[in-house]
């Protein structure tokens, strides 16, 4: 199968004023690869400033690579102009952390979840709603939540919202970014389990970006480590919870929780 998205070589930089006023580059993603295929998951994780995030964006198309190539269907995104990233964006949607943050207070559900639409096709204001309505009940809400607002909603449903919003426009790619870090542990497994049968129906690609070892390992297929804009260890889960060897995948372990066996490699060294 070929990849849904493959990400090779991948740098990001960022200018930062210096002290006397000098322009420096800060290097918050190095050399990055990665692909993933339809309908599988690959978890990039790491502590905060890893530089998950800005490997999101970069893929999201959200802001431009310095370098590097990010191939969607044939197409490198990150040597494409604007006029055409405008035709590539529906098709890879980011989910963020906190949908307080992302979804506007002054809204409706209604109007949140069709705005993509709205945005992007010229469709009757009936049909856009219809449609709102449908993705909408996909991920377990029915319509008697299409005329709340965010602030009449729980944090879950809230983050359904925002899931439903990605949907609307049919991607193939789903950039969720800590969607489960601010959901307390019952509502974490209602959303894990959506996105996971949402992937079953869909055949999404998922890039999940997290801190959590635990929860990387419960959703993805592969695991990627980043530390200092690097990814320092990769593998499927079982490998990164029992074999791993790099001392930034150590501590995201003992940070997750897991408990490592006498029998496990590293602890064997």
């Amino acid at each position: 199968m070929e990849p849904v998205i493959q990400v090779e070589n991948l740098v990001k930089q960022y200018a930062v004023r210096g002290f006397v006023g000098s322009a420096d580059a800060l290097t918050a993603v190095d050399s990055v690869s990665f692909s993933i295929l339809r309908g599988m998951t690959l978890a990039l994780v790491g502590e905060s400033g890893s530089g998950k995030s800005s490997v999101a964006l970069c893929v999201a198309c959200v802001e431009r690579a310095t370098s590097g190539q990010i191939w969607f269907e044939g197409q490198d995104a990150a040597a494409l102009g604007e006029r055409e990233l405008r035709v590539l964006r529906p098709r890879v949607q980011l989910v963020f952390q906190d949908p307080a943050n992302s979804l506007n207070p002054r809204w409706t559900v209604r109007e949140i979840v069709a705005e993509p639409i709205s945005v992007r096709m010229r469709i009757p204001r009936s049909e856009r709603e219809a449609l709102a309505a449908r993705v909408l009940e996909r991920v377990g809400l029915a319509a008697e939540y299409l005329g709340r607002k965010p602030g009449d909603l729980s944090g879950g449903q809230r983050q359904r919202v925002a899931i439903a919003r990605a949907l609307i426009l049919e991607p193939k790619v789903l950039i969720l970014d800590e969607v489960l870090s601010a959901l307390d542990c019952s509502t974490q497994a209602q959303i894990a389990n959506l996105l996971a049968e949402l992937q079953r129906e869909c055949g999404l690609a998922y890039l999940f970006i997290t801190h959590d070892l635990r929860m990387a390992a419960h959703l993805a297929d592969e695991i990627a480590v980043m530390s200092g804009g690097k990814i320092v260890e990769q593998g499927v889960p079982d490998d990164i919870l029992r074999g791993a060897r790099q001392p930034e995948t150590l501590s995201l372990l003992v940070a997750s929780g897991v408990k490592r066996t006498p029998t496990d490699a590293v602890l064997r060294r």
